[in-house]
């Protein structure tokens, strides 16, 4: 996909396509990953909601694109969007255009109306919470609000989901949590921050949704896309280090004796690993 710098619209030239430092990985780099699918449909949703809502091809291409770029503010609040020149300057059919314009209006970007057109939305009217716009915000100029108020975030509903997991011994779930403590624990030894990434992510995401709370169970994509971004450390899941593996364990352990405090105790000291999070959060409190 090409496209040519117009000072009038503002859209991408050619050198700049990749100028974002997060486009998806290529097939290359997901060989030796390991399978992490399982038989429980439940189970089996982990880790992909986040990626669920991205396209493919040229379509993921251009919602990719256009989103950065309005999430950056190259695209400012109420700027009109043609279509037309869209499919000109990125060398995509109308259909590509229109149905990545679909996708932006769903997420809260752009507002489409008769005899007005589409316009980009002002920051308020975006859904802040879906997995692409974190993305898109995580590594542009609003970083570092993005990842306070992630950890803000986090800190409120992950301890409370820790808490209510404890009362759901579903076995083969509390089984599932130490196979992804595991797995870091392997991946950490070989210096394999991405499987470990990826199994931090499930470990989360998974702890959420067995919560037992259908409210929360919605959020837990957040905490996927959350996990995914990069940008310094903030919390103990950033990096891969022995103290954030060790409060992983103490939490799956907590979950099998069904000690709710104790698991919520752990996954605050868990969000507490670095102490760079003291500026975004208080002290956990002794239990």
């Amino acid at each position: 996909m090409t496209a040519a710098r117009s000072a009038d619209s503002g859209l991408t030239g050619p050198g700049e396509l990749d100028r974002y430092p997060y486009a998806e990985a290529s097939a290359a780099d997901r060989v030796g990953i390991p399978a992490w699918e399982s038989a429980d449909p439940e189970l089996g949703r982990v880790g992909r909601r986040a990626a669920g809502s991205r396209g493919r091809g040229l379509h993921g291409q251009l919602v990719q694109q256009l989103g950065q770029m309005i999430v950056s503010g190259d695209l400012g609040a109420d700027r009109p969007l043609v279509p037309e020149e869209i499919g000109q300057r990125f060398e995509v059919s109308r259909t590509v255009v229109r149905e990545s314009l679909r996708v932006l209006e769903a997420k809260g970007l752009v507002s489409a109306r008769p005899n007005v057109g589409t316009r980009v939305r002002p920051v308020s009217d975006w859904n802040l919470l879906d997995p692409d716009i974190i993305e898109w915000r995580a590594f542009g100029p609003q970083r570092d609000d993005q990842r306070r108020e992630l950890s803000e975030l986090r800190w409120t509903m992950e301890p409370l989901a820790a808490r209510l997991a404890a009362g759901h011994g579903r076995e083969e779930v509390q089984q599932r949590l130490a196979d992804m403590v595991e797995i870091m624990g392997h991946a950490m030894a070989q210096g394999d921050a991405l499987t470990f990434s990826r199994a931090d992510a499930e470990f989360h995401s998974l702890l959420i949704q067995v919560a037992g709370n259908r409210m929360l169970e919605h959020l837990s994509g957040i905490v996927s896309a959350a996990l995914q971004v990069s940008g310094g450390p903030v919390t103990g899941c950033d990096r891969p280090n022995e103290a954030a593996l060790a409060h992983h364990a103490r939490i799956v352990d907590a979950l099998g004796a069904g000690d709710g405090a104790a698991a919520e105790a752990a996954m605050r000291q868990l969000l507490t690993v670095h102490p760079e999070v003291e500026r975004v959060v208080p002290a956990p409190r002794e239990h």
